[in-house]
């Protein structure tokens, strides 16, 4: 298992305890410093069985600067791009 973190955030180092104290196997994958490509972030909500709206932050800055909380949740919306540039 690969597991995505931001060492700087407390649920990434708490989700790492986790793994450790059940002696899971993993890799750590820092994923600002070796960000996915956009095939992962199409492939990863996928094996979850779940859409990218479920995952997605939509009270970050640029997520609501895009208005992103607002965007449709339907399958022609799927591969929808915004630009926060206007």
């Amino acid at each position: 298992m690969e597991v995505w973190i931001n060492p700087v955030w407390s649920k990434c180092r708490a989700a790492l305890s986790l793994l450790d104290a059940g002696s899971a196997g993993y890799t750590v994958r820092y994923y600002l410093e070796d960000p996915p490509t956009v095939d992962e972030l199409t492939r990863v909500p996928r094996r979850l069985r779940l859409e990218h709206w479920d995952i997605a932050r939509v009270g970050e800055p640029v997520a609501a600067e895009l208005g992103l909380a607002d965007w449709p949740r339907d399958e022609a919306d799927r591969g929808r791009r915004g630009s926060a540039a206007g």
